[in-house]
């Protein structure tokens, strides 16, 4: 079409999603980038300087062992330690092999903690040796070797952990930069989206003119698309009800029948399984009136299998316990009116009962059905305040008239003699065609 504004959108709409595009992935890069530091090195060296934690305190209890063996003041033999030591050794041994995978240092910073572990802890074998025949010898060795090399490899684990230390904090610095630039970079992004987006929008609104111009002249077609649409609601609305009590109703009732059974295979009144049978069947059936409920409500069988008459009887039954208002139904004649209209009919008494429930702030509600002249009248009239002051563009009223005017009628909204309100509907007899 000649000036059309769409090639101009698309390419906006194109440029925009590639912004988008590119500013996301330049996120999600820096994100994955984030990500990947915080796993290679923030957590895994706190697990690491856990690890570390670990053998320091391992180091600590050899320190506090190797103590009592030199000032002799327990009366067991020094080799009575044989067994702590070995539990210490061990569980050392796990956490420089679990270490060992965490660590981010040099080799040989890895080669030289073992070498150091290896040699005292030959330190310590061989003292022991020693103290199964001199005590004396074995303690001497222990004050002047053992504790030194303990001492050594504490040192040696507290320069780890500050390293550890050292290199989260450049990692956390390194973090707070990502995110900075990121942050930074996305009000830039906002600023030029915005930009854009006023831009588009100044645009549209010189454009929106002219085809707010060519949505006048299709205003006429809106009428019979909304009848056309519904007419199709109250298929799928058909649809789905039969769907919903044919089938599904069934099934619910099968298996509360199945229920009911094994309730009755002769368990005894007590049984625990009983009773869990029990709250099943019983959450069946009432998961079953909801289904009907439901159906009822997307489409009245009760209007296809006994007409209109029955059909507004019933919803004013279950109107009347809803809202706790008054009801009335009042009818005069024998209207003949077929399945294909008597629903749009249906369909507006409902809404105007519910209009009712909403704005009227009424104690009675009256329906009457009445042939006069050749017409059928359907007055909905309510005690209340009344939804006269309801907009008469409201998406309710105007289904309404749509709906009148598909059986070919008309449809009014006034006062009644008192406050309240008069909704009524007279269609001919024989519907007009559409």
């Amino acid at each position: 079409m000649r000036g059309s504004p769409t090639p101009r959108l698309l390419a906006g709409l194109a440029a925009t999603l590639l912004a988008v595009g590119v500013f996301s992935w330049y996120t999600l890069s820096q994100i994955e980038g984030l990500r990947t530091l915080q796993t290679n090195t923030v957590d895994r060296n706190r697990r690491d300087s856990l690890q570390l934690l670990r053998i320091q305190n391992d180091l600590n209890s050899l320190g506090l062992a190797i103590r009592d063996m030199v000032e002799g003041q327990q009366e067991y033999p020094l080799t009575a330690f044989r067994s702590e030591f070995e539990r210490i050794r061990n569980d050392l041994n796990d956490a420089l092999r679990i270490e060992r995978t965490l660590s981010n240092r040099p080799p040989e910073q890895n080669q030289f903690l073992e070498q150091s572990m290896r040699q005292f802890w030959d330190s310590v074998e061989q003292v022991l040796k020693i103290a199964e025949a001199d005590e004396t010898r074995a303690r001497r060795i222990l004050a002047n070797s053992v504790t030194a090399q303990q001492a050594s490899l504490s040192s040696s684990v507290a320069r780890l952990l500050v390293q550890n230390h050292e290199a989260e904090e450049q990692a956390i610095v390194r973090v707070a930069a990502i995110y900075d630039g990121v942050e930074r970079n996305i009000y830039v992004f906002l600023v030029a989206m915005l930009t854009g987006i006023a831009a588009i929008g100044v645009f549209m609104v010189v454009s929106n003119r002219k085809v707010f111009e060519r949505l006048a002249q299709l205003s006429d077609q809106r009428s019979t698309l909304s009848r056309r649409l519904i007419g199709l609601q109250e298929e799928v609305f058909r649809s789905v009800s039969r769907e919903l009590h044919d089938d599904f109703g069934q099934i619910l009732t099968a298996i509360g029948t199945m229920l009911r059974r094994a309730e009755k295979k002769g368990l005894p009144p007590d049984s625990s399984f009983r009773e869990e049978v029990s709250e099943v069947r019983e959450v069946v059936q009432e998961t079953l009136e909801k289904t009907r409920s439901f159906s009822q409500a997307l489409h009245p069988t009760i209007l296809d299998d006994y007409g209109l008459e029955k059909a507004i009887e019933r919803h004013l039954q279950t109107f009347e316990k809803q809202s706790g208002i008054s009801t009335r139904f009042e009818k005069q004649g024998a209207p003949a009116v077929d399945e294909a209209h008597g629903i749009h009919i249906y369909r507006v008494v409902q809404e105007a009962l519910n209009n009712i429930a909403k704005h009227a702030n009424a104690r009675t509600a009256t329906v009457r059905l009445r042939v006069l002249e050749g017409q059928l009248v359907v007055d909905i009239e309510d005690d209340g305040v009344g939804i006269a002051g309801v907009p008469k563009t409201g998406l309710g009223l105007i289904a309404m008239r749509e709906r009148a005017e598909l059986v070919g009628g008309a449809l009014t909204v006034g006062r009644t003699a008192g406050a309240g309100t008069l909704v009524r509907l007279r269609a001919p007899l024989t519907a007009a065609p559409h």
